[in-house]
Parts: structure tokens; C-alpha cells; sequence
């Protein structure tokens, strides 16, 4: 689940906008202003932050320039009409994107989730398919936080999944992964540990629905934060 924090002055938008992304799953906190920003990110660490331009007493640009010197979460400007002069000064502070009010829901959540899987995706020996997260240097695996109890072979197939470029992965092919070779009677073999990676996958609804079986062929891997 995806932490966004909204920062608006206007709070109807405010509400509205919030709303809207808790009934697609997020975790929205909307706060009013961007006053104690420093105390908002370190209580909720956001992956995301959407924030209006033309706010009283302190502006976005301001709350911006804060941001960026404690986190690298991205920060997308909500505005109404302004200057290409002020989109280059956001984007110099450190802003990843405008949308411009009023904007369609549909086009906003688009962006927020391109601006977090493009942050994600820098991160250092780890792949991140909310609410999953493998560790590659570790080799372990993590749900909301939570460690997996994954065996090796548990570890390389769910890695294997999640990484193969194949649309879907035949039994043969896990098999060759897990032992190096594969007869026809490993199949049974690979099924039982496609079982115990999913008992262990069911600590959360959207992890529990990441391995698909694939009738009579094999596997897939379905990143779930791609279809909400």
C-alpha cells in the first residue's frame, strides 16, 4: 500500500482528492499546510507527495526546498495556472512533476505511481512490488515490513518469478532454476514449492494473488500494484 501525503490549503480539493485515493487502496494523510513538514515525513514517511503551489504562509515552493533536504521522496506541485517561470523554479527545487488543476483523478493517480516506481526503482539491490520487497543482497523477502520465512529454494523461485522476462514460467523452466536439470516427475516437486511459497505469500491479500498458475503450462509473476 502506497503512503501519500497531500498538502492543499483548499480543503474540499483536499478532501476530495484524499478520498479518492483511499478507495484505491492508499494510505492518504491530508494535512493543511506545509508548516511542520519536517514532522509529517518522519511520522509517516510518505512515498509520495502532493502539494499545492499557492498556499498562505508558507508556499509549496518553500515546503519543496524543505523536503528535499531530509528526503528524496518524490514531490509532484499541484497548481492552477502558472508561469513556465515557476514550473523551472519547482523543478530546480527538486519537484518531480506539476498537474495542473483542475486535473482528472485518473491522469493524477497515473503520475503519483510513476513518480514512485521511478524512485523505487533506484534503490540499491532491491525490487519493490508494493507490498512486497526483495531483498537481492540478502536474499530474503519482506511484506508491509515483515520478514518471509523463505527457504532458499523458496527465495530463488519467488526471485526467479519476479524477474524472469518470460510471460509465464514452465515447471521445466523453475525446475532448471531450483536444481540445475529437470525431469518430467520434478514437476510434483515444483508444485509443492510453489504451494509453500504461496502459504507464505497469504500474510497479505495483494502478495497472496502475485503467483498465478498458468493452466497446464506453468507460472507467472503479477505485479498487483500494476492492475489497482
Amino acid at each position: 500500500m502506497y503512503k501519500l501525503l497531500l498538502i492543499d490549503d483548499d480543503r474540499e480539493m483536499l478532501e476530495i482528492t484524499s478520498q479518492g485515493f483511499r478507495e484505491r487502496g492508499y494510505n492518504a494523510t491530508a494535512i493543511c499546510s506545509g508548516e511542520n513538514i519536517a514532522f509529517y515525513i518522519k511520522k509517516y514517511s510518505p512515498d509520495c507527495i502532493l502539494l499545492d503551489v499557492r498556499m498562505p504562509k508558507v508556499n509549496g515552493f518553500e515546503v519543496c526546498k524543505k523536503v528535499r533536504t531530509m528526503s528524496n521522496v518524490p514531490v509532484i506541485f499541484l497548481t492552477g495556472s502558472v508561469s513556465e517561470d515557476d514550473k523551472v523554479k519547482g523543478l530546480l527545487l527538486g519537484a518531480d512533476d506539476y498537474v495542473e488543476k483542475p486535473y482528472s483523478f485518473r491522469e493524477l493517480e497515473a503520475r503519483v505511481r510513476a513518480s514512485i516506481r521511478r524512485t523505487q526503482a533506484a534503490l540499491p539491490g532491491k525490487l519493490v512490488f508494493p507490498p512486497l520487497e526483495i531483498d537481492i543482497e540478502s536474499h530474503s523477502a519482506y511484506c508491509d515490513g515483515e520478514a518471509l520465512q523463505l527457504t532458499k529454494q523458496e527465495y530463488d523461485i519467488l526471485y526467479y518469478l519476479a524477474t524472469s522476462k518470460k510471460d509465464v514460467l514452465t515447471y521445466m523452466d523453475i525446475g532448471k532454476q531450483v536444481w540445475g536439470s529437470y525431469r518430467e516427475q520434478d514437476r510434483s516437486s515444483v508444485m509443492v514449492m510453489i504451494s509453500r511459497l504461496r502459504k507464505k505469500l497469504e500474510i497479505n491479500p495483494v502478495t497472496a494473488r502475485m503467483v498465478e498458475t498458468v493452466w497446464s503450462k506453468g507460472y507467472r509473476f503479477i505485479d498487483m500494484s500494476l492492475d489497482a
